[in-house]
This record gives C-alpha cells, sequence and structure tokens, in this order.
C-alpha cells in the first residue's frame, strides 16, 4: 500500500429554510458522503427540491488518507460515532460549498478556528472498509512511555 490513497466521493447538502415571525433562516446539514465517481464536476445542482427543503449533491472530491494522520483515522474508525467530516465555506449566493473531505478529526477541528463550517456524516460501509484498511496497513501505534521521575534532591546538597 502507498504513502497514501485517494478516494473519490460526492458530498449531499441540504438547507432547510427555518421560518420565524417576520423572518427566515437557511439552515444546512449534511445528509451523506457517497463513495465513488458521482459528479466529475464541482458543480452544485439540486437534486432534489422538496417543499421549502433543497438538496445538492456536490460531487468531484477526494476523500485523501496520509500516513501522518493514520492516528487520528484510528482513532476516529474505533470512536463511538466514526464519522467523516466536510469543510464547508459559504458562498456569494449563501450556499454552502464543501471544500474538504476528511476522516481526520485533527484536521477538522482546525477548520473550526476560521469561518468554515464543519459538519458530521456517518461513513459510509464501503469507505469505512476502505480507511480500515489503509489504516490497519500502515498505522502501529506506539507504546506509551511513562517518564521516570529525576530525584531533584539528591543532585543538590547546601
Amino acid at each position: 500500500m502507498g504513502k497514501s490513497l485517494s478516494i473519490p466521493v460526492a458530498v449531499l447538502l441540504q438547507q432547510k429554510i427555518v421560518q420565524g415571525k417576520g423572518w427566515s433562516v437557511p439552515e444546512w446539514h449534511v445528509v451523506g458522503v457517497l463513495g465513488g465517481e458521482h459528479s466529475g464536476t464541482e458543480v452544485s445542482a439540486p437534486v432534489l427540491v422538496r417543499h421549502e427543503d433543497r438538496q445538492y449533491l456536490w460531487g468531484g472530491y477526494r476523500l485523501n488518507l496520509y500516513l501522518d494522520s493514520c492516528e487520528s483515522d484510528w482513532h476516529n474508525l474505533t470512536g463511538e460515532q466514526p464519522s467523516l467530516f466536510v469543510i464547508c465555506t459559504e458562498t456569494q449566493h449563501g450556499r454552502m460549498q464543501p471544500l474538504i473531505v476528511t476522516a481526520d478529526g485533527l484536521e477538522a477541528s482546525a477548520s473550526t478556528e476560521g469561518d468554515d463550517r464543519v459538519f458530521r456524516a456517518p461513513i459510509p460501509p464501503e469507505l469505512y472498509l476502505r480507511i480500515e484498511k489503509f489504516v490497519v496497513d500502515n498505522y502501529v501505534p506506539r507504546e506509551r512511555k511513562k517518564r521516570k521521575r529525576q530525584k531533584w534532591t539528591e543532585g543538590e546538597r547546601s
């Protein structure tokens, strides 16, 4: 297995309009991440329109796995809620556009410090198996070593 793995994915985003008295605000969430070549471009188009809810399929993305993020990916896979993280930005027209799809929780966490939004989606079984194989083939957990305390009082004599 190589030093990285790149898996084609598409992201299904949903926009729901939340209305109040005299106001309305779009609310976004990720419906899911789909494995495979669903679209060759990064241009969204509504794939389903139902009342005020709109779903947009964004294709042409890649889930990239790297050796240096194997530990984070391993923790994600073995955690209570294994997830893919979709990092999005808001366009000039008020839509959410995915920037990155990752399994690395540290990368997702770092993205929350800017203006980007991070959405969590369950890992589809076919992607879970590919991520798991990459991590198992490339990650060797390091044994944690406890530091020995130095006896600082023995070295000093007054």
